[in-house]
């Protein structure tokens, strides 16, 4: 059996990310890109999908007493474990890539007395489905691994022998030893990845990561939390593109044993707003820059072919399937790969570009005229098709909806474009675009707010609540003072608060196409601690931002969702959206001058400097 979701912690090398559990077990790892097949799948499956693991070789004994944590402002893992006879720390990471070579190290440094360790490798290409033929190298440092295009060789100066299709080695560490391995793909037809360094990697990787993380801007008592987050940000980016994955993995289940199960291993639009904001926030202008960028290649094409979401280099098929060799995650079925969303139609993501774009120019991102025409062409797409009906924010499985949030969204696009044009001067149909923007204004606020209930609506003439409903004065829609914003925060509360956390919308009430339950969503409440704080509540604010991020793991780590009654993380790990707002909120809250979305003009002046250096490596 896999761990609890909150026992991994992540490593990754900026193309692809590994979850490395408190036992010592890697149980995923796809290579070479987030979104390949995976070589280690016991998190949706056992071992024998599978996994490596390197632990003290207790066999049925006393269990060793364990601690980890990353090393300060890195991406660098140490795991401490305490035995009887002495201890020992294993330190995990994945090199940034130099040479195209992707890298696991893993090293084991005796600190006290001396521990029998035993190393189990198991491998397993195409999600665990396939065992590859595995020989010893020439040289006799390790073995290879090779199953049709994919290649995996482990160097190790321990001897490693088979036993039932593992690869397993048993070893004494004493005080003062260190003991590496190291795990490389590589392409099967090409020569074997060369032999590395294992601690001057080492060295360079932690260098780079602090160099990295010490340009984040200060967000008062949380500055800690946020630069954890953006340092898991940064490691759920993809390098060679500057797309962005909403997690590393798929069909973590949003219900434990159930069947919302979903792979995040893509880049979703309606995260670039909320993304770059909060990059900017932190100041990595060059990352902001970079995300950019990459929105505005993937988008490129006819309006009217937007999608929700594309592959790491912009791919726009990401065809789903369902891998029925996996058991899935504690038998969470169906394990899904590929997303099918992909192909729906959702008004929002129209709006989260345009503010995408918008916010990169407020804050000093150099013009970009490709963008704007970008926006101009979208822009007069959205006028042809804001009263059509779509599948909202949400992916719901049930069909198309007017949902509210969606109107408001498109309001947001076409406000944007209009502010482009009267704050940085573009060239646009201005008093059209005013027009359009107040037409939707007013059918948001005719049909989507229901006087009885004294609040905005999930859909129009539903009578359902969303969370979503609170980005409403976020975006600029509504104030926080108007009487239907304060109507929906309470509403909310009052319809969707759960265990002190709040739903996206209640599932037992709400037709969305899709059997089961979920737990709290984490983004989402975040959102309510944001309304809280910007209507006055600032002790249910701070008390709300406190619960949440008591819920991170031991490492700093947030899920998509929380299950109140199992008192557990669910849902793909660690989640991109979650830190997302734990960084905005927390900057909110600790009144950081990097401005709000909404706000016109330029931000707050911030002090001379430049962003922080690149990743070392080349990064």
């Amino acid at each position: 059996m896999p761990g609890r979701i909150e026992d991994y912690a992540l490593i990754g090398d900026l193309a692809t990310a590994a979850l490395v559990g408190r036992d010592g077990s890697i149980d995923w790892l796809c290579w070479p890109r987030f979104d390949s097949d995976a070589v280690f799948a016991a998190l949706l499956g056992t071992p024998e999908h599978g996994r490596w693991r390197i632990a003290p070789d207790w066999e049925g004994g006393e269990r060793p007493h364990i601690r980890r944590a990353y090393r300060d402002g890195t991406l660098v893992l140490d795991t401490e474990f305490r035995t009887g006879s002495g201890a020992v720390r294993l330190t995990d990471f994945m090199n940034v890539r130099d040479d195209g070579v992707s890298n696991l190290v893993r090293i084991v440094t005796g600190l006290r007395g001396e521990v029998a360790m035993r190393g189990e490798l198991v491998l397993r290409f195409d999600n665990g489905r396939v065992i590859p033929w595995v020989s010893r190298l020439p040289d006799g440092t390790g073995i290879r691994a090779v199953a049709g295009p994919d290649l995996v060789v482990m160097r190790t100066g321990v001897p490693v022998r088979g036993e039932d299709m593992h690869s397993v080695s048993r070893f004494v560490v004493k005080a003062g030893e260190s003991v590496p391995f190291v795990l490389s793909y590589g392409a099967s037809h090409l020569p074997p990845p060369p032999p590395l360094d294992p601690g001057e990697r080492l060295a360079e990787t932690e260098s780079g990561w602090r160099q990295w993380a010490a340009g984040c801007a200060g967000a008062g008592p949380w500055t800690d939390a946020v630069r954890r987050s953006v340092v898991t940000l940064k490691a759920l980016t993809y390098r060679p593109t500057g797309g962005i994955v909403a997690a590393p993995t798929t069909s973590l289940p949003e219900k434990l044993g159930g069947s919302r199960n979903w792979d995040y291993r893509f880049c979703w639009l309606r995260d670039s707003t909320l993304t770059l904001m909060a990059l900017l926030r932190a100041g990595y202008v060059e990352d902001a820059a970079a995300w950019r960028d990459w929105l505005v290649r993937a988008v490129a094409g006819s309006p009217d072919q937007i999608q929700i979401m594309y592959g790491l280099a912009g791919e726009r098929r990401l065809t789903e399937y369902e891998a029925d060799w996996l058991p899935g995650y504690e038998d969470s079925r169906p394990v899904r790969v590929g997303n099918a969303a992909y192909g729906q139609l959702q008004l929002d993501v129209f709006g989260e570009v345009a503010n995408t774009l918008y916010q990169a120019h407020r804050h000093g991102l150099a013009f970009d005229r490709q963008a704007w025409s970008l926006q101009h062409a979208l822009t007069d797409h959205l006028a042809k098709v804001w009263k059509q009906p779509d599948e909202g924010m949400w992916e719901v499985r049930s069909g198309p909806e007017q949902f509210t949030f969606s109107k408001v969204a498109a309001w947001a696009a076409v406000d944007r474009a209009v502010r482009s044009i009267e704050h940085f001067g573009m060239r646009g149909p201005l008093k059209r675009w005013q027009a359009l923007r107040q037409r939707i204004h007013e059918d948001v606020c005719r049909r989507g707010f229901d006087p009885e209930l004294g609040s905005f609506t999930r859909a129009y003439g539903s009578g359902d609540l969303d969370a979503n409903l609170l980005l409403l004065p976020a975006v600029g829609f509504l104030p926080y003072d108007d009487p239907r914003v304060r109507g929906t925060i309470a509403a909310v509360e009052k319809r969707l608060l759960r265990g002190g956390f709040l739903l996206r919308y209640a599932t037992g009430e709400t037709r969305d196409g899709l059997p089961g339950d979920e737990g709290v969503f984490l983004a989402c409440s975040f959102w309510l601690a944001n309304a809280y704080h910007r209507t006055g509540r600032r002790h249910e604010a701070l008390d709300l931002f406190g619960r949440l991020l008591d819920l991170r793991n031991d490492v700093g780590l947030l899920s998509e969702e929380y299950d109140p009654g199992a008192r557990r993380l669910i849902g793909n790990f660690p989640q991109a959206f979650s830190h997302i707002a734990l960084v905005n909120t927390a900057y909110e809250l600790s009144g950081h001058p990097g401005g709000r979305e909404a706000e016109d003009g330029p931000p707050p002046a911030r002090k001379a400097g430049r962003s922080p250096p690149p990743l070392a490596p080349g990064a």
